[in-house]
């Protein structure tokens, strides 16, 4: 085997590395936390199993409108960390780490042999993406759908070529994965279209096998499922009520009843934007160019394995997918639709980086497109008005680069192992900017200092009145895993003048700079800057600092 050869076949372990090494470096040196109530409600939800106080049906006083409730296996694998672990910001964000970096291993077992350039694209442009990066640092559930989700996919991709004993494994493993993703975020339902698609397509051609292991294995899932909560709740619709209950909660801030007139504008423009600014654009264009494939004789050297069903297979469903997440509704009652946030693509990722991929391999097989790709990529960088431009244009530069060699000659058919693995290393460089960027960045949060002071100087057996940020006043019993020290009150900075010192009680407060500085919060929950706050307590003395955290003792 040439050099050449060897390296494009050791090139997805070699993306995988890369991308993994990339992975870990970001959870570790970005992580800013507890960042939301979501992850925080998991993180209790996940406490209360373990210590056995979760309480499984509805609440008592009928007022619980929060669908995190239910989703088991956002918390449930979390509970285990922890009793193995300890209660820690670690142990709460391990998991969907964890899920992120298995959906890598998926792909890299699915493609490293077949078309190890398919593969190695893929994990480029899925494992550098921004948003799945940033979502392995926060308990949420979208990386741990995404690995159902893909795990369902791919036991589809699978079982509808198997035959005898081989589909009904498939069958079932597609069953359970659905299920798995059920149990994670209802946005499995995204890939349904998709699903009916094939199945009607199957029924016609009377491969039915593998679908009909699927529906009964589904079906007894399900009907399982569905008997949990008629026995916990007296309802087997609990789930798809209590969605539509919450819907009813939030409706001010829907498009429907809060934000009609911007309803055309989100099922027209709005998602194209959301595309273009989270980076994904660069994807999307090479999915466009994978409907296209290139002939074989056309590529200056041999080109590898086609894969056309695989590549039909994830350009439908991203098509199919990106459909709903479009014009889709989060409600069976009314029409409203899905919010426009980056996270909730994490069920498109997969299929559209993968379609990507076929489109990125045909043209590092062949050298061609290069140029009408990085064209593509400039105007992208054009539209955009944010940091993705930099990434389209950073991309543009090096497929433009690439192109450059065969404005005089074709490339040497010896060496395509080499240039491929230049594309991969180019494109994988520009994405890890923005990552980069964010590690060298200071915290926007302070919370590993936050939890520092609070562990030297907020413990018992100290008594006595804590002043918080409305931020901190929602999820301060963290710090202390969820055991709150029987001597110590926290309270909102507002509170000052109503709290009442009881005999040997002492007064401090607690400021975070990075917390009251950072723009996603100052925007609608904290009014105040630090030096509003300090002067509200005159009367104070500095115990403590820790970067952006100080604690006072007030007098």
């Amino acid at each position: 085997m040439n050099p050449s050869a060897r390296l494009l076949r050791l090139l997805p372990t070699l993306t995988l590395g890369l991308v993994t090494l990339v992975t870990l470096a970001y959870f570790v040196g970005a992580h800013e936390g507890l960042y939301a109530l979501d992850d925080y409600y998991y993180a209790r939800y996940a406490h209360q199993l373990l210590t056995g106080t979760f309480h499984l049906g509805p609440d008592p006083l009928r007022q619980l409108h929060d669908p995190l409730h239910e989703r088991w296996l956002i918390f449930g694998p979390v509970a285990g960390l922890y009793a193995l672990l300890g209660i820690n910001i670690w142990s709460t964000t391990l998991w969907p780490l964890l899920a992120t970096l298995a959906c890598l291993g998926l792909i890299w077992a699915a493609y490293r042999r077949r078309q190890p350039l398919v593969a190695s694209g893929a994990l480029v442009l899925l494992g550098l993406h921004y948003f799945s990066l940033n979502l392995t640092t926060y308990l949420y559930p979208d990386n741990v759908n995404m690995l159902a989700c893909l795990g369902a996919a791919l036991a589809l991709l699978r079982g509808r070529r198997a035959a005898g004993r081989a589909a009904v494994g498939w069958g079932v493993a597609f069953a359970g994965l659905n299920m798995a993703a059920l149990l994670c975020k209802e946005t499995v339902v995204f890939y349904a279209p998709f699903y009916l698609a094939l199945l009607l397509l199957d029924a016609r051609r009377g491969r039915l096998r593998f679908w009909l292991v699927a529906a009964g294995a589904g079906a007894l899932l399900l009907g399982a499922y569905l008997a949990f909560y008629q026995w916990q709740t007296a309802d087997a619709l609990y789930r798809l009520h209590l969605i539509e209950h919450t819907n009813e909660v939030l409706a001010e801030g829907n498009y429907l009843a809060g934000n009609h007139a911007a309803l055309l504008h989100r099922l027209t423009l709005a998602p194209s934007q959301v595309l273009l600014g989270s980076g994904l654009g660069l994807a999307v264009l090479l999915a466009v160019g994978s409907a296209f494939p290139l002939r074989a004789e056309s590529a200056p050297f041999p080109a590898a394995e086609s894969g056309s069903d695989d590549r039909r297979f994830w350009l439908g469903l991203a098509l199919s997918t990106l459909a709903v997440y479009w014009l889709g509704s989060t409600s069976l009652t009314s029409y409203n639709p899905i919010s426009l946030v980056p996270r909730m693509l994490t069920p498109l990722l997969p299929p559209l980086c993968l379609a990507a991929a076929f489109g990125l391999a045909d043209a590092l097989q062949s050298g061609r497109r290069l140029g009408l790709y990085a064209v593509g990529l400039v105007l992208l960088a054009a539209l955009d008005r944010g940091s993705a431009a930099v990434l389209y244009a950073g991309c543009a530069a090096v497929l433009a680069g690439l192109s450059l060699p065969l404005l005089r000659h074709p490339l040497r058919p010896e060496r395509p192992g080499h240039y491929a693995a230049l594309g991969i290393l180019g494109l994988a460089t520009v994405l890890a900017l923005r990552p980069a960027y964010l590690l060298l960045k200071p915290s926007v949060s302070g919370h590993f200092p936050q939890a520092r002071v609070i562990e030297k100087a907020l413990q018992p057996p100290r008594r006595g009145v804590v002043f918080v940020d409305d931020y901190l006043i929602g999820n301060y019993d963290f710090y202390y895993r969820f055991r709150m020290p029987a001597g110590l009150r926290f309270r909102r900075y507002w509170a000052r003048d109503s709290v009442q010192l009881a005999p040997g009680e002492t007064a401090w407060l607690l400021l975070n700079h990075a917390t009251l500085r950072n723009p996603e919060l100052t925007r609608k929950l904290l009014r105040y800057s630090p030096d509003s706050v300090l002067s509200w307590y005159p009367r104070r003395r500095l115990l403590l600092q820790d970067g952006p955290v100080e604690l006072y003792q007030i007098k």
